[in-house]
C-alpha cells in the first residue's frame, strides 16, 4: 500500500501492514476500521488514538480498530478519496478549503462542485498559536519577518490558517523562513535554536507545547486585536479562544487567541452509512472514557458534535444524534 511507511499504531494488536488503507465496508463484515490521525506529538494522534481504542472496545463486536499515524489533515482527506481510511481527524478549516476545492484542491478533484467529504462529529478547538523562546526578542508577530518558523508537517495543511494569519497583520508566507517537521520536532528546533518560533496547534494542553514549556522559558506571540477580529469575520471556522493561566509552565496568565478551526472526524460520502452510525454512536456515548486519554476530548458535547462549519454531516451521524435528540428539529445546526 502507498502509506505503509505512514504505519504506526496498532490498537487491536499488531496488525499486518498490508491492511492499512483496506476499507471496512460493512460495519458488520468483520473487516479492519480505520482512522487517520495525524504524526506523533500532537493533539490529533493522541486523541485519535483513544478514539481507536475505543472504537475497538466498545463498537461492534466484529470490528477490529486502529489508529494510523499519518501526515494530517490534509493527507488524511487524499486517504479517504483513496479508501485507504475509513475515518479520520482533521482541522475544520482545511476540511473546508478541501470541501469547496480550493488552493490545492482546486484542480485534484473531477467533482463539479464539492470534494465528496462528510464530517462525523466536531470535536474540541484547535488552538493555534506562534511560540517562541523568551529569550528571543520576539514580541508581536510582524517581527517574525525573516525569521525561521517552525509550519507544521509538510503536506498537513496549516498553511492554510498561517497564511490569513500572516495576511491579517500585514505580511505573507514569503517574508518568513518556513521549517517543516512532526511536532516533536518542533519541541527539538525549538530546544537547540534551528527555529526562532514556532506555530504549534491542537487541543488543550497540547503535548508539544508541554515539553517545551517544561524545557525552558517561552512566550506565547498575541494576535493584533483588529487581525484577530478580521479573521474571525472572514472565516466561519475561526473564533475567539482562552487558553487558561497555568495550563502551560511558566505561562501564568489567560492567553487570548483563536481558534483556527475545530478539530473533526470526517469521512468519504460513500462511507458504508451503518458503519458511521456505529462509529458516532460509540465516539459520543463513551466521551467521558475518551477524555481520560486526553482532557481535549472534554469538548465532546451535545452542542459541539453537531456544530456545523460548512461539510455536509453524513447519514450515519445524522441518523445517531436523531436518534440521541440532540440534532435540530429543523436540521439548521449551528
Amino acid at each position: 500500500m502507498a502509506r505503509q511507511s505512514m504505519w504506526l499504531l496498532g490498537v487491536a494488536g499488531i496488525l499486518a501492514l498490508g491492511l492499512y488503507g483496506c476499507g471496512s465496508g460493512n460495519a458488520d463484515d468483520g473487516q479492519y476500521v480505520t482512522i487517520g490521525t495525524a504524526p506523533a506529538g500532537g493533539t490529533f494522534f493522541d486523541v485519535g488514538s483513544v478514539i481507536a481504542r475505543v472504537l475497538d472496545s466498545e463498537g461492534p463486536e466484529a470490528w477490529s480498530v486502529t489508529a494510523a499515524a499519518t501526515g494530517g489533515s490534509t493527507e488524511n482527506m487524499r486517504l479517504l478519496m483513496d479508501d485507504e481510511l475509513d475515518l479520520a481527524l482533521s482541522n475544520a478549516t482545511i476540511t473546508w478549503h478541501a470541501y469547496h476545492l480550493e488552493g490545492e484542491w482546486a484542480e485534484t478533484s473531477e467533482q463539479d462542485e464539492n470534494l465528496p467529504l462528510a464530517n462525523v462529529m466536531t470535536m474540541f478547538p484547535n488552538i493555534a498559536l506562534f511560540i517562541t523562546p523568551q529569550s528571543s526578542g520576539i514580541e508581536q508577530i510582524t517581527d517574525l519577518r525573516g525569521k525561521r518558523v517552525y509550519v507544521g508537517p509538510e503536506g498537513a495543511g496549516f498553511e492554510y490558517f498561517i497564511r490569513p494569519i500572516l495576511k491579517s497583520h500585514g505580511m505573507s508566507f514569503d517574508d518568513i523562513s518556513p521549517v517543516y517537521g512532526s511536532q516533536q520536532s518542533a519541541v527539538d528546533y525549538l530546544s537547540d535554536g534551528s527555529v526562532d518560533a514556532a506555530m504549534i496547534g491542537g487541543g488543550v494542553p497540547t503535548g508539544s507545547i508541554v515539553q517545551v514549556a517544561n524545557a525552558m522559558p517561552i512566550r506565547f506571540i498575541p494576535f493584533d486585536d483588529e487581525a484577530k477580529a478580521e479573521l474571525i469575520a472572514n472565516y466561519p471556522s475561526y473564533e475567539e479562544a482562552t487558553i487558561p493561566g497555568g495550563t502551560y509552565t511558566g505561562v501564568d496568565e489567560d492567553f487570548l487567541t483563536l481558534n483556527v478551526g475545530s478539530a473533526h472526524i470526517m469521512t468519504a460520502t460513500d462511507v458504508d452509512e451503518e458503519l458511521v452510525y456505529q462509529a458516532t454512536k460509540s465516539i459520543f456515548e463513551n466521551r467521558e472514557e475518551i477524555a481520560k486519554g486526553h482532557p481535549a476530548a472534554r469538548a465532546i458535547t451535545p452542542t459541539n458534535v453537531v456544530k456545523d462549519f460548512g461539510v455536509p454531516f453524513h447519514p450515519g451521524a445524522i441518523r445517531y444524534y436523531r436518534e440521541a435528540g440532540i440534532w435540530p428539529e429543523d436540521g439548521d445546526v449551528q
